[in-house]
């Protein structure tokens, strides 16, 4: 399944109060890295600005109001999340936002069974602790000195980061022990050779002028011992 980690910017807490969204940051990931597609946008909420949410994200009602109203950004909004898994900090917040905008258009809302609580899963990997997601980012050492004020895409990328953290982590070595139990089934017999090796690429020219190439650089390049097998 596709997964997306999103983050949201608003103009206050509460939806039923009048709140709206002002940016949506989302990235895609698969197998605990990021695709490199993303949505980010910045949204006109049709309203003022409050100080207090200014101060937290910097987006004034002015710049906002040069840029797109949530009805005319549902559409790809929708397209984009459309069968993902969404990763979220403090989702019930985000959430509610997204469904309230949603909402207005008549359009369905984010089904919460989709959607995955990294809040949620901090607190229980790291009970009593601080997670806010900057207390994520310092633990698990994800660099967020960009980050002086909240913004949606930022946010939503370093998310990206600190979810590979909570699911235990890209470390080189899973990797290196898959390739190692393939080397030993394949020892077992257990996978089986190709019946017919598949023809070279290189033409022995090529391989030769690879080789007196070899040769200029040291007596024992790293690739020396390849080379001996593939002339043993």
């Amino acid at each position: 399944m596709r997964k997306i980690a999103l983050d949201t910017e608003t103009t206050g807490l509460d939806p039923s109060k009048g709140d709206r969204v002002v940016e949506i940051g989302a990235v895609e990931i698969a197998n605990l890295i990021p695709t490199g597609r993303v949505f980010h946008v910045y949204i006109n909420p049709e309203r003022d600005m409050p100080e207090e949410a200014f101060r937290v994200h910097g987006l004034s009602a002015e710049f906002l109001s040069g840029h797109k109203k949530f009805a005319e950004i549902a559409a790809d909004f929708n397209e984009f999340i459309l069968g993902a898994e969404l990763i979220i900090h403090n989702a019930e917040f985000d959430v509610r936002f997204l469904n309230a905008e949603l909402s207005r258009l008549s359009l369905p809302g984010i089904d919460l069974s989709s959607v995955t609580d990294t809040l949620a899963l901090a607190r229980r990997r790291h009970p009593g602790a601080s997670n806010s997601l900057d207390a994520l980012c310092q633990r698990y050492g994800v660099d967020a000195s960009r980050r002086e004020k909240h913004g949606a895409l930022l946010d939503a990328q370093l998310l990206a980061e600190v979810y590979a953290e909570l699911m235990g982590g890209r470390q080189a070595a899973l990797s290196l022990s898959v390739e190692s139990r393939v080397v030993a089934k394949t020892q077992q017999g257990l996978l089986k050779s190709r019946p017919q090796p598949l023809p070279p690429r290189l033409t022995a020219e090529e391989a030769e002028a690879h080789r007196a190439f070899a040769r200029t650089i040291g007596k024992t390049p790293l690739w020396g011992r390849y080379l001996a097998l593939e002339e043993g």
